[in-house]
């Protein structure tokens, strides 16, 4: 830029501790707005603007801004600059920052000027310096206290004081501060997600990151728009969605609070049961064709999955499975592999359910799909507003831009307008897939049935692919396996599981309850992890 021949060379430094105080007379631009008036009273030239708004504590000198300013007076070694700021409180954070600071700017040939203090290099002026600073620093101390002292008293009279978890927003209440309240939006978002897992319809976190991720309202945390793995952790982990509020690390235990909850207390202890004893996985990532239930059955006297492999015999090598853990009374006892997977096809090959209960399960479908459908429709409203918040935010960053003379804070805006115009062509393709029906109720509930009335047919296949499909739809756990006697009774997954709880609630009136059997039945397997007694189509096998 074009400079007056002898007129001073400045530099603006602004800070803000608190978003609020971006919109409010301390904001950014107030700040900057007086200390150009000030330049211009001196007859000072403004170079650049280095703003931080970052909040919270850490290393003052780390801050963006901050950096981005000593790095323009390295850039410019031997030239003299001007520093200017607001306050004196925006000088530094505390005395040793505020010290510090002093001498790296000084170190760099750059004088500091505040609109509210005259400093003087002298031993008087530097002691009333560092006064004001620690003055300052004691200010800032002492709000800190008392708002952990308000915050104390929030939470255990039942309110939550911490930043409003995605599903939730504050609300002022009747007598006096904020309450969390539900987003008509982002809470169903969330409740859908939580009960998932908690009932294995998300065997996965990863299944529960792809359903928030299909969310067009959903916030996403990631470049690409996507969500990271740890906020999905730290979604099922918050005990706040259960209406508990609580800070352990204050000495605050978990409490009913004030709010109400996405969902159950119950819900949230079975996300945290499924949690701590981790997932079921139906196949291993080395697993390999000629094992196809390498890592999906277990040994029946230690629960752990058993390993597979080929053992050289005097003329050709034989498939065997086997437990391997240390002190197994069945360690590395083999299993010929033909006869386990013979075993498992002729029990797969009764999973099937009652004719009557395929009827209940079609009228089921049915009104999902018809929730789907008008789901949909709110779904594109979501997207449609996104895309012109981001349009209205885009417009505004280009407005500062234009505005801007600082290299630094131009970079810093591009970013943020290449981010906006991704998550704008993300938007727009979820627009036009992601709300189209892709089949017909009809050719749905033909697919459907046809798995769930054979997956005998998908197994004998022979494709990887579909034999893993099998496995994850059929079977909830590893699938316990006993030498000599064969499998014990298996944990039957959605939909079956669906189905034959719906079918047991409708008999429950009957007097067709037998006692569980060990032994998987060879006529029909009509299991349920409901804790409704079960219902059986067929005899039981006796016990063994």
């Amino acid at each position: 830029m074009t400079r007056q021949s002898g007129a001073k060379r400045a530099l603006i430094y602004c800070r803000v501790s608190s978003k609020k105080q971006t919109i409010d007379g301390d904001g950014l631009n107030s700040q900057e707005h007086r200390c150009r008036q000030y330049a211009a009273e001196r007859g000072y030239v403004v170079e650049a603007v280095f703003p931080d708004s970052m909040t919270g504590s850490g290393d003052f000198m780390a801050r963006p801004g901050m950096v981005a300013l000593r790095s323009y007076l390295d850039a410019q070694s031997g030239d003299e600059f001007t520093v200017i700021f607001d306050d004196l409180k925006r000088f530094a954070r505390d005395t040793e920052f505020h010290i510090n600071l002093r001498r790296q700017l000084k170190a760099r040939n750059a004088n500091v000027e505040c609109l509210n203090f005259k400093f003087e290099d002298s031993p008087e002026g530097r002691f009333i310096e560092t006064i004001i600073a620690a003055q300052g620093q004691l200010e800032r101390e002492q709000i800190g206290r008392q708002s952990i002292q308000k915050m104390h008293a929030r939470l255990e009279k039942g309110f939550w004081v911490f930043r409003a978890p995605v599903g939730y927003q504050y609300v002022s209440a009747k007598g006096g501060g904020k309450v969390l309240k539900r987003d008509a939006i982002l809470a169903p978002i969330v409740t859908d997600a939580l009960n998932g897992y908690a009932s294995g319809r998300f065997a996965t976190q990863t299944e529960v990151l792809r359903f928030l991720e299909d969310q067009p309202a959903y916030p996403k945390d990631t470049p690409s728009g996507g969500i990271r793995a740890q906020t999905i952790a730290r979604l099922l982990g918050k005990p706040v969605y259960a209406g508990l509020v609580g800070a352990p690390k204050w000495g605050i235990p978990w409490k009913a609070g004030e709010h109400d909850g996405l969902i159950s207390v119950e819900t949230f202890q079975k996300i945290q049961k499924r949690l701590k004893e981790g997932v079921y996985a139906p196949v291993r990532a080395d697993a390999k064709d000629d094992f196809a239930l390498r890592g999906a059955i277990s040994c029946s006297s230690c629960g752990r999955p058993m390993t597979a492999g080929w053992a050289k015999g005097k003329y050709k090598k034989y498939p065997y499975y086997w437990c391997q853990k240390p002190g197994c009374s069945e360690k590395s006892k083999t299993i010929a592999r033909d006869k386990v997977e013979r075993e498992f096809a002729n029990i797969l090959n009764e999973v099937v359910p009652a004719e009557w209960m395929g009827e209940l399960f079609r009228a089921m479908l049915k009104k999902r799909w018809e929730q789907h459908i008008e789901s949909g429709d709110a779904q594109r409203e979501q997207v449609l507003q996104l895309i012109t918040d981001n349009e209205t935010a885009k417009q505004e960053l280009v407005e500062r831009v234009l505005e801007s003379r600082s290299a630094a804070v131009i970079s810093a805006y591009e970013k943020k307008i290449e981010l906006l115009e991704t998550q704008t062509l993300v938007l727009q393709e979820k627009l036009q897939k992601t709300f189209e029906p892709k089949l017909s109720f009809e050719d749905l509930f033909e697919h459907s049935m046809r798995f769930i009335s054979a997956p005998i047919k998908l197994w004998e296949s022979g494709v990887w692919e579909l034999r893993r499909l099998v496995l994850r739809l059929t079977f909830a756990k590893c699938l316990p396996y006993k030498r000599g006697e064969g499998f014990e009774l298996l944990p039957v997954s959605s939909p079956f599981n669906i189905i034959n709880d719906l079918g047991g609630k409708m008999l429950a009136q009957t007097d067709h309850f037998n006692e569980k059997c060990k032994m998987v039945p060879r006529e029909r397997i009509e299991l349920s992890t409901s804790p409704l007694p079960r219902v059986r189509s067929t005899t039981e096998l006796p016990r063994h």
